[in-house]
């Protein structure tokens, strides 16, 4: 058993707090939320006054936080109060610079680090069915891998500092954008007269089979399981992908890299997100898209 102290307790970071005491950890944690801070309690966990509270005598530190200045000032805060040689992780989904600016702060005060973002949305937190894409040294990440895996199924060593970060943008620039085709796809058959059945039996099984088709088809029926069944309720919501499609393109420019597919989806979901749908399960885009043959 070890001690864990969990920094940020919403959608995500709740229930992957709670899959860390189902596994036999003692875990302090914080939020500023005081609803967070009640359903950990229920789960088990410990709740601290504040951040630095929490991290005192802990073995291992995680923050799961909306952006990157959440996290850089988390970690200054939290960093300085940490017991020597623990372990801080962060599994939130922020832009690489401060990823390495969080690493770089841990190191200064000899702490271990990992970048750790994750994929799988609330169901994978729920389920400890997760991957974590991780970034940071070799010997940290092996003292990480331990920790994750009770909280998911897949842990990858991507590289250095920020190399978790670097992987899940482009990652969530590929399901963006994936999400899009299918959608299209599915309205497309809609107004050809070929049913939701027929064309997901068809494409599941032939070059067209992707995971946003087999595992989160947008459309009801085919997939028991996707939100499209239960009124696009996330899941994984569509202002979170306008986040992490934004954060690829601010990473594109700043690499000099060309992304036209990427900043073209980033442009739909910010539509998307604009006209009041930001709530909506990501996969909603395909309302989206049939909204445009209206015009």
């Amino acid at each position: 058993m070890a001690n864990i102290a969990f920094i940020g307790l919403g959608n995500m970071g709740g229930p992957m707090a709670a899959n860390l005491v189902k596994a036999g950890h003692k875990v302090i944690a914080f939020d500023l939320v005081e609803a967070s801070k009640n359903q950990a309690r229920t789960d088990g966990a410990t709740i601290a006054d504040s951040a630095a509270a929490a991290v005192k005598g802990a073995d291992t530190v995680i923050t799961m936080l909306p952006a990157g200045k959440h996290v850089v000032s988390v970690w200054t805060d939290v960093v300085p109060a940490m017991a020597k040689g623990a372990l801080i992780i962060d599994c939130s989904t922020i832009d690489v610079e401060s990823a390495k600016q969080a690493h770089a702060l841990a190191a200064k005060h000899g702490m271990a680090s990992v970048d750790a973002p994750v994929s799988g949305g609330t169901g994978g937190a729920k389920g400890a069915t997760l991957t974590f894409m991780c970034g940071g040294e070799e010997k940290a990440f092996g003292a990480a891998k331990p920790v994750l895996e009770n909280m998911g199924k897949k842990i990858v060593h991507c590289g250095g500092a920020g190399a978790g970060q670097a992987a899940k943008i482009c990652n969530n620039m590929i399901l963006g954008i994936s999400m899009i085709a299918v959608g299209e796809a599915f309205a497309l058959a809609e107004k050809l007269g070929l049913s939701h059945q027929a064309l997901f039996d068809v494409a599941s099984t032939s070059s067209g089979q992707c995971w946003s088709l087999t595992t989160y088809c947008p459309v009801p029926g085919p997939v028991p399981t996707s939100p499209a069944n239960n009124g696009y309720k996330p899941g994984f919501a569509s202002n979170l992908m306008v986040k992490d499609l934004t954060l690829a393109q601010d990473a594109a420019n700043a690499a000099g890299a060309a992304t036209p597919l990427g900043k073209h989806a980033q442009e739909i979901y910010k539509a998307f997100d604009a006209a009041g749908h930001g709530g909506v399960d990501f996969s909603g885009i395909i309302q989206h898209v049939r909204s445009l043959a209206g015009k």
